[in-house]
């Protein structure tokens, strides 16, 4: 039969060792979760960070150059256009009176002209006359004096008749510069887009009377410019060409391929800053003017290099978990990119540090680790 105390004993060294494990237990899992990743090699760029905003590439505000009555209209906010589509159409009734009152004048002036003047038969009368001067002046019937009077006004008619030809295609000239001016005018009262474009607003409809210059609609561009704004200690090493990251505000975490494509020379001199223009590798109809987001242009790379995500950093330390106990640890840093940061110091390969929810943890303490993906 065993020893009862004995089995009393062995019964509370088990117990107890269950207590125990439980109790290591509990505290393991009581630890804060602290997520990871393994500090890794790779390529490390030196980025230059700035803010981005979508424009139109221009808009411009549609407007008449003459007043009129507006009688038709394909405007409507939202409206893509494409150039030379017809917009709006002015009242044209007034031009196209005087139009048809210069049409009769200048037929009216060519027939009077076809029936010929009073000049041109005095012309014929002196043709004649004079040839027969220049007869008797041959055979010495008339004197050179009497032959130079006759010759002189056979000129002086031909004078006469150039001139009111001259007179007669002036006044031609002038009836068909006028037509030509209201002809351009009546075409000017049918207004088109002036290029593709999407029409913003609306300022006058069907029915409204307007002045010269005034705006009928706003219209904006289909092309787009991204523009990033670079500080004055960032921009010097900006040239074109450099690659970038874009992230748009509306379209979350997805970096976009971009490059520089025109530097400014000059800051704006409302916020002192540099502005650039970005190629973004994005469809057209994504580039929505007023999108906003951020920019990170490379200039500048390291290969085979220490990496580890920038939002793992605060200043110049990192928190690294070794054995389930965080070390906070200084480090050297790099290149800093928009989501990468190069350690040139303080870490080694494979070493796992603290990437989200930084501030939860403390130097010393215990924790458990999840790796993340990289």
């Amino acid at each position: 039969m065993p020893n009862k105390p004995f089995v009393s004993r062995a019964r509370l060294v088990v117990a107890a060792s269950v207590l125990i494990a439980l109790a290591i237990a509990l505290i393991y899992f009581t630890r804060p979760v602290a997520k990871v990743v393994r500090v890794v090699r790779g390529k490390a760029v030196n980025a230059v960070p700035g803010s981005v905003i979508v424009d139109a590439d221009y808009e411009m505000e549609l407007k008449s150059e003459l007043a009129g009555h507006i009688i038709k209209s394909a405007l409507d906010e939202g409206k893509h256009v494409k150039e030379g589509e017809f917009l709006v159409q002015l009242d044209t009734g007034g031009i196209e009176i005087e139009i048809e009152k210069l049409q009769i004048d200048e037929n009216t002036l060519k027939q009077r002209i076809a029936v010929g003047s009073p000049a041109q038969l005095s012309l014929e009368g002196a043709k004649v006359g004079f040839a027969d001067a220049e007869r008797l002046h041959k055979l010495g019937q008339m004197s050179d004096s009497d032959f130079e009077s006759q010759q002189r006004g056979f000129e002086s008619v031909q004078w006469q008749v150039k001139l009111e030809q001259i007179s007669n295609q002036n006044l031609i000239d002038v009836d068909e510069n006028a037509l030509k001016s209201m002809r351009r005018d009546r075409d000017k009262m049918t207004i088109t887009a002036p290029f593709d474009g999407v029409v913003s607003q609306v300022l006058a409809r069907p029915g409204a009377l307007i002045d010269s210059d005034s705006p009928i609609a706003v219209l904006i561009s289909t092309d787009r410019k991204v523009v990033a704004r670079i500080s004055e200690e960032d921009f010097t090493g900006i040239r074109l060409g450099q690659k970038a990251s874009v992230r748009f505000l509306g379209y979350g975490d997805v970096l976009y391929d971009a490059s520089v494509s025109k530097i400014l020379p000059t800051a704006d001199p409302a916020t002192q800053r540099y502005e650039v223009f970005l190629n973004v590798d994005l469809p057209l109809e994504r580039l929505i003017p007023g999108l906003t987001g951020e920019v990170s242009i490379v200039v500048g790379e390291h290969e085979n290099t220490l990496i580890v995500p920038r939002r793992a950093l605060f200043g110049n330390s990192l928190f690294v978990v070794k054995n389930g106990v965080v070390r906070l640890r200084q480090v050297s840093v790099g290149y800093i990119g928009l989501n990468e940061a190069e350690i040139v110091g303080g870490v080694e390969e494979g070493e796992r540090v603290i990437v989200d929810e930084i501030d939860r943890f403390r130097d010393g303490d215990h924790v458990r680790s999840t790796i993340l993906p990289q």
